[in-house]
């Protein structure tokens, strides 16, 4: 069993993040065929972002609330291999569907097992590391994202054009079975710091009532799903639109996305919480400040992505907005969980999943997918260059959330009692 030293938090970090991996490989391997769904069933863009976001978001993040108030009361490791072998199975039904409401009750299936990874895995990370130590861990935990994504997209392309798009459901989904095992063999639970054992447990209405006094908790997870709005609009959508607009196959764009995401977009993941980490030493409102400057930085790069037709200029402008996707993520985490008391960890994930879910995955590629089909009269195939805007509006308006969080930040985690950071200069 991983025991308490340095190097087994890491393997516990290492482990989590698989897990995080696989949650994404069943998540988005359906952005990778969604066109070949829509093929198939004759559905419009709206139903195909229904599919993509609601189906999946609304069940995946309002389960996830009693699921996490569960795990801050309970065995974190059994609930994290339960669920991981729930949506495992429910994404190797996805690809045995041979109507659309039967792919539409697996999607949703799929997001209530996913839904039960998430808190209790920041909760279990959090117990491991200290507070400076945290933004860096939580990226580490979040580069799955972009491990997952990679996967998705280049096996997922590949396999559903060599094989078909049911044949990359069930692909995607039996990994999970081969990494329950070594979960359940390799890590343990820890024990959750700076608890008494014994006390009563707080209420979800308790709970909720001191994250509301915490003023930056609730600009910040505003911040974060206008981020997830972007990040996963744009993300869910970004292979139909190479393949309408600059006519890429499936197995092409896979390797692309793959590359922009996977490998770019995990590297700056990761650096965006070792830099927050480094810098929130002398001032904690650097973990606000990295997801700002990440929504910031890409959008000159937009124009090009939507006006350019050459591919290669295309795919070269959309590298930075890709990469910069998840940068969020990390310092987002790190600070939640910071804020929370510990009682409270995991349920202060899921209420910033929920609000954060039902604005990026639930509303994000939905309002792409409507606007898409508004402008389709006008523009055909290449509505969705201009649907894309959507994401980037939301990227906008994350910014001034994060720099409202800024403002009482230092003071409500000094509430918390997590005081170990330096006072701004």
């Amino acid at each position: 069993m991983i025991g308490q030293s340095h190097q087994n938090k890491i393997l516990v970090v290492i482990i989590l993040s698989a897990i995080y991996s696989v949650n994404y490989i069943d998540r988005q391997i359906v952005a990778i065929l969604l066109d070949p769904i829509k093929s198939e069933f004759h559905v419009s863009d709206t139903v195909l972002g229904l599919l993509a976001g609601p189906a999946f978001a609304l069940f995946y993040a309002t389960v996830g609330v009693p699921l996490a108030m569960l795990a801050d009361r309970t065995n974190r490791k059994a609930l994290i291999g339960w669920s991981l072998g729930f949506f495992s199975l429910m994404t190797l039904v996805c690809g045995l569907a041979t109507q659309f409401w039967q792919l539409l009750v697996a999607r949703v299936l799929t997001g209530v097992g996913e839904a039960g990874t998430g808190p209790a895995s920041q909760s279990i990370i959090s117990d491991l590391f200290k507070p400076h130590e945290r933004a860096s861990a939580q990226a580490g935990y979040a580069v799955g994202v972009n491990v997952g994504l990679m996967i998705a997209f280049f096996c997922g392309g590949w396999i559903a054009e060599a094989f078909g798009w049911r044949f990359a459901f069930i692909a995607a989904g039996l990994p999970g079975f081969v990494l329950l095992l070594i979960f359940l063999a390799g890590v343990r639970e820890p024990v959750r710091l700076a608890v008494n054992p014994d006390a009563e447990q707080p209420g979800l209405s308790e709970t909720v009532r001191v994250l509301w006094q915490r003023k930056s908790y609730l600009w910040l997870i505003i911040g974060g799903g206008l981020s997830a709005f972007a990040s996963y609009g744009v993300t869910m959508f970004v292979p139909s639109f190479l393949m309408r607009s600059h006519g890429l196959s499936p197995a092409d764009i896979g390797l692309i996305l793959a590359l922009l995401v996977g490998l770019g977009g995990g590297t700056v993941t990761f650096l965006s919480g070792l830099m927050a980490d480094r810098l929130s030493r002398k001032d904690i409102r650097w973990n606000m400040y990295v997801p700002a400057f990440a929504a910031l930085l890409p959008l000159p790069f937009w124009p090009v992505v939507i006006l350019v037709d050459h591919s290669l200029v295309a795919i070269a402008a959309l590298a930075v907005p890709l990469a910069l996707g998840m940068a969020f993520i990390g310092p987002l985490i790190a600070t939640v969980q910071t804020l929370a008391p510990v009682r409270m960890r995991a349920r202060a994930a899921a209420i910033q999943m929920l609000i954060g879910n039902l604005i990026g995955l639930g509303l994000g590629p939905l309002a792409i997918g409507i606007v898409s089909d508004l402008l389709r009269p006008h523009f055909g195939d290449n509505s969705l260059r201009f649907a894309l805007l959507a994401g980037v509006a939301a990227s906008i308006l994350s910014v001034a959330a994060y720099v409202a969080a800024t403002r009482s930040l230092r003071k409500d985690i000094e509430l918390t009692g997590e005081v170990s950071f330096a006072p701004a200069g």
